[in-house]
């Protein structure tokens, strides 16, 4: 007799647990998040597979490990398809996925959003440093954090302990003008991925983000705020471990394994 415990649960009812933790309505206005990939054939999630973005290699990694479902932070699909053939990637990745079975769903900015989400995550860079830290906008959910720390630190040591979290050897310091990396700093606000749109507005001794246009650098530099930048998918990935163990969690006793992608990186290097 087979053991009804292991034969995985419906998308369905996957989907229903990812919504609860991150609802849909969270995500911007802009954004395609939720089920983008679902296959005719129904069949039962036994095998789900994290990833910051979907590319060819992970779409691979899922055929190989024989993933049910894919979760990928970035939505694969987000300018509108006109024709799903093997002419480009991302039509491949649909194409793919459809051919083994595999559905595809896309949080995006509603784990940026949620509490105990994306960046509440990247707060946790300052550890005991860290203080209260409220939504930005601040509406109880928003796309970033400014945070107070319980005492100031200087420039230099926030930028180790951004290192030591992202587990990354360099990161790029933009200098506050008249300031130096022994400069005192309070308040950090904090975007994941790309934040010029969402920090510029924001009063901070620090902006944390992935990536900001150069004249928002600028900006920031020029009002005496200092930025951090990690590159966009570093200030994301990592919360892919934590959010992993939250849905094991979710999930347990349903037969579902959770994986993570072991092929999933910044395309960018250092070199």
């Amino acid at each position: 007799m087979t053991n009804a415990r292991n034969c995985g649960l419906s998308l369905h009812d996957v989907i229903a647990k990812l919504d609860n933790f991150a609802p849909k309505s969270l995500a911007e206005s802009w954004d395609n998040v939720g089920l983008l990939v679902e296959p005719v054939t129904k069949k039962n999630i036994k095998r789900i597979l994290l990833t910051n973005d979907l590319t060819e290699d992970v779409v691979e990694e899922a055929v190989k490990v024989c993933a049910d479902l894919i979760i990928s932070y970035h939505p694969p699909i987000f300018v509108p398809l006109k024709s799903v053939t093997g002419r480009t990637w991302k039509e491949r990745i649909v194409a793919t996925c459809l051919e083994n079975r595999i559905a595809v769903y896309s949080p995006h900015t509603s784990f940026d959003a949620v509490s105990g989400g994306v960046n509440d995550w990247l707060t946790s860079a300052f550890g005991m440093f860290g203080g209260h830290c409220t939504t930005v906008p601040p509406h109880g959910v928003g796309m970033g954090r400014l945070c107070c720390l319980k005492r100031p630190l200087e420039l230099s040591a926030i930028a180790e302990l951004v290192k030591e979290h992202l587990n990354l050897q360099h990161i790029r310091v933009a200098l506050a003008r008249h300031k130096y990396m022994e400069s005192r700093v309070s308040t950090v606000a904090i975007c994941a991925g790309s934040g010029s749109s969402v920090l510029k507005s924001v009063q901070a001794d620090l902006y944390l983000t992935g990536e900001m246009q150069h004249h928002d650098i600028l900006d920031a530099v020029h009002k005496g705020t200092h930025v951090i930048l990690c590159d966009h998918s570093n200030t994301e990935r990592g919360f892919l471990k934590v959010f992993a163990e939250k849905l094991a969690t979710e999930l347990c006793g349903g037969g579902v394994e959770v994986m993570l992608s072991e092929t999933d990186r910044d395309p960018l290097q250092i070199i």
